[in-house]
């Protein structure tokens, strides 16, 4: 209410959001009219959202509940009214509440540095402002305003730090608050730094292609962990242990966030978005036709940055062949006899060996038979198994 006053005496625009939860019967319902009351009779736009049944509270987690369901409703009040900013009214008290939970938590520097002052479009102009500074002001300014109750209960770990833990800390220093603040404002200068020295770093380290972005994985892994962490967690990998596991992961291996797979290659690890990572399934294949010539011809089915082949012609015994001949992607375990070379080897191998990207890897071909015999790796190693030779009578020709 007395962010609201504030507002109202600046004559800017801006607009009015409340939830009413219906989590207090009658009292949720008289701060719905006081907040509701002040508008009207200030000429101000106002926008409710009454909690309904529709609305399904959680047993557990109700205030992660009510959050993300409030900051909804704001974000949707914003687009539809086209307006730039939200505001809201945390003060300082609010910031000593956050810090002693993330310290809790373990969360380093981002953590401690407390709730921004402006983000993602959020404004708290009053994060400065201790909480008996703003009750004084409203006495002084005569603004009405509401105690919500349940604030008294120690249900919630915000609400014990709030009733049992701080007034503890006051106690030790008449000056605890303001020169938490201080601190406060010492550590988001440091992270602040720290931020750009973050940033700097990953100008060096990470380049954006088509598909995505590749890292040094080389000079990253010499970084602290802090550092590692800092660059791949705007990555969607924030879990430590997953973290130091891509350091030490053999190549070929992959990693998944929510937004991107990470795959471990010699020198770099590469982030695809997970809406252009192809995954080729066994159903995705191409039944060839031979025709009057006795040749298939597979140019047309190659994308165009394929590499050129090393032969433009593959030559097989047709007499040893099952039919029909298809072209799918690879499937776990595949394997082939590569021409010119002694014995087998997995395709996956083959992969690495020839130091094909990941992302090429997913558009190859492998040329079969009709009992899924690995004829070739389109369009660079032919099975040696089933080539023909100077004694062949019935070569069958695979035109690249």
């Amino acid at each position: 209410m007395t962010l609201l006053y504030l507002f109202q005496k600046t004559g800017l625009k801006f607009e009015v959001a409340h939830v009413n939860y219906k989590l207090r019967g009658e009292e949720s319902d008289l701060d719905q009219k006081l907040v509701e009351d002040f508008c009207l009779n200030n000429s101000i736009k106002f926008h409710l959202y009454e909690v309904s049944e529709k609305d399904r509270k959680p047993e557990n987690s109700i205030q992660n509940w009510a959050r993300d369901l409030r900051y909804q409703f704001f974000r949707n009040i914003q687009k539809s009214e086209k307006l730039e900013y939200l505001v809201t009214a945390h003060h300082l008290n609010d910031q000593l509440e956050t810090f002693l939970i993330n310290l809790s938590k373990a969360s380093g520097i981002r953590g401690l540095a407390g709730i921004p002052a402006n983000e993602n479009g959020v404004l708290r102009p009053l994060l400065n402002v201790s909480k008996e500074e703003i009750y004084s002001f409203a006495e002084e300014n005569n603004i009405a305003f509401r105690e919500d109750a349940s604030n008294k209960k120690n249900d919630y770990l915000r609400n014990f730090i709030r009733n049992e833990i701080a007034p503890k800390l006051f106690e030790t220093n008449s000056h605890f608050l303001q020169n938490f603040g201080k601190s406060l404002n010492y550590l988001n200068q440091t992270k602040q730094f720290v931020d750009q020295q973050i940033s700097d770093l990953e100008n060096k380290l990470v380049t954006k292609n088509d598909s995505g972005f590749l890292i040094q994985k080389e000079k990253l892994s010499e970084q602290t962990d802090f550092v590692k962490f800092e660059i791949l967690r705007k990555f969607g990998f924030e879990d430590e242990k997953e973290i130091a596991k891509i350091f030490i992961t053999e190549n070929g291996k992959t990693f998944q966030s929510k937004d991107y797979l990470l795959t471990i290659e010699r020198n770099e690890l590469v982030l695809v978005e997970n809406s252009k990572v192809k995954n080729p399934s066994d159903t995705d294949s191409i039944e060839l036709t031979i025709d009057e010539k006795n040749e298939i011809v597979i140019t047309d089915f190659l994308e165009e940055e394929d590499c050129k082949p090393k032969y433009e012609i593959w030559k097989f015994d047709a007499s040893n062949l099952s039919f029909p001949l298809k072209l799918r992607r690879k499937q776990t375990d595949d394997l082939f006899f590569p021409i010119g070379m002694i014995g087998k080897k997995k395709i996956s191998k083959f992969f690495k060996d020839e130091k094909i990207p990941i992302l090429a890897r997913q558009k190859i071909w492998l040329l079969c038979d009709g009992k899924n015999n690995v004829l070739g790796v389109v369009p660079y190693r032919q099975d040696g198994r089933f080539s023909a030779d100077e004694k062949t009578e019935n070569i069958l020709k695979v035109k690249l």
